[in-house]
């Protein structure tokens, strides 16, 4: 059973995430954390944008904030997102892969808290940021989706994802939504 899918992504990745949340349906019942790499400037389009696109609602994490079903949690700017068993937590420690946030902290967190009940999914990027996240989860007993590096408008993560980990799946982008929604369903006849 799938309690919380984490995401990464970075280079393509604005582009990958609109697809993605535009094919998911509004009453998806599984919460997704994403962390984007973004600068500052960036911060104040993403969100408007992806809402947009998303029949989810999208929201900026705020520390502390529970975490809850059918929604897209989006780490802010300049802050690594943190996963708790029932809450996201933020920080402003150090850059990780000169990274803030940082894919590697939010699946590495996610994986303590959620152990094999955590899916995390590396989309387009630019740098080896969530190679590392993704082994934490893979031993704790989670399961790792990584998009198909050919349909990757930057291949080096998903690559560098695929270096380190044995992938559970490795789709094209556009099958990466239907899966997620068969797997959710697979949730409810568990």
């Amino acid at each position: 059973m799938i309690k919380l899918i984490v995401i990464g992504t970075s280079a393509g990745g604005l582009n990958a995430l609109s697809f993605l949340l535009a094919a998911l349906p509004p009453d998806f019942p599984v919460p997704l954390a994403i962390v984007q790499h973004r600068s500052r400037e960036m911060s104040d389009s993403l969100l408007p944008l992806l809402n947009q696109k998303s029949r989810l609602p999208v929201e900026e994490v705020q520390d502390k904030a529970v975490i809850q079903n059918s929604r897209v949690y989006l780490a802010p700017a300049d802050y690594h997102l943190l996963v708790d068993t029932d809450h996201f937590a933020l920080s402003v420690d150090p850059p990780v892969r000169y990274s803030r946030p940082s894919i590697d902290v939010l699946f590495e967190t996610a994986a303590y808290a959620f152990q094999s009940e955590v899916l995390g999914v590396i989309l387009t990027g630019a740098n080896r940021d969530g190679a590392q996240g993704a082994q934490h989860i893979k031993k704790r007993g989670g399961r790792i989706l990584v998009q198909d590096p050919a349909t990757a408008y930057s291949a080096v993560m998903p690559r560098a994802t695929l270096n380190a980990v044995q992938a559970d799946w490795v789709l094209p982008l556009g099958e990466i939504a239907p899966f997620l929604v068969r797997l959710a369903g697979e949730n409810k006849s568990s």
